[in-house]
């Protein structure tokens, strides 16, 4: 990962405006609603346009978080906002523990199973409620394979590869 350039990573978006007085109502896509707000500044982007704003309330009502940045202070200024992917620079995400993994970085590796054979790339994940699965497309077609131990041998961020237990048959 190159250091110098930012990797955005999107993270919600922008739903739409909360009260009259510039707040607005974010859809997260983090593991816990209020994780966004470990990240002050966002870069909001939408239709090649691209803002940064940094956030000066918040607070959070039942499963949703509002939001209201500096600048923003009246309901018109907010609603232009409906719309915006929220992205975080991906150089200011903590640091994993062991055996975990950030699912920005598994997307666009590549995966083998034990005997060599190239199922093809992580283009996504999915929660299935029990555990992540992720979504392969390669030659043998779409592969779900579960991201749980039981299937998963080794992952080499820096090789960019994942190696699994899985047939290219199942």
């Amino acid at each position: 990962m190159n250091s110098t350039q930012p990797q955005w990573v999107a993270m919600g978006y922008i739903k739409g405006v909360f009260g009259v007085k510039g707040w607005v109502k974010v859809h997260s896509d983090t593991e816990y609603t209020d994780s966004l707000l470990d990240y002050p500044q966002w870069q909001l982007s939408k239709d090649g346009q691209t803002k940064t704003v940094s956030i000066a309330e918040s607070k959070i009502s039942g499963d949703e978080l509002q939001v209201r940045f500096d600048g923003i202070n009246d309901r018109d200024s907010a609603a232009l906002l409906r719309g915006f992917t929220i992205e975080i620079d991906r150089a200011s995400f903590a640091e994993t523990e062991e055996d975990e993994y950030y699912w920005t970085d598994l997307i666009g590796l590549t995966v083998f199973n034990r005997t060599q054979e190239n199922l093809g790339t992580v283009s996504s994940l999915m929660q299935t409620g029990a555990h992540d699965v992720l979504v392969v497309d390669g030659d043998f077609g779409r592969k779900l394979i579960p991201f749980v131990a039981q299937y998963i041998d080794e992952v080499n961020l820096p090789q960019q590869q994942i190696c699994v237990d899985w047939g290219s048959d199942y």
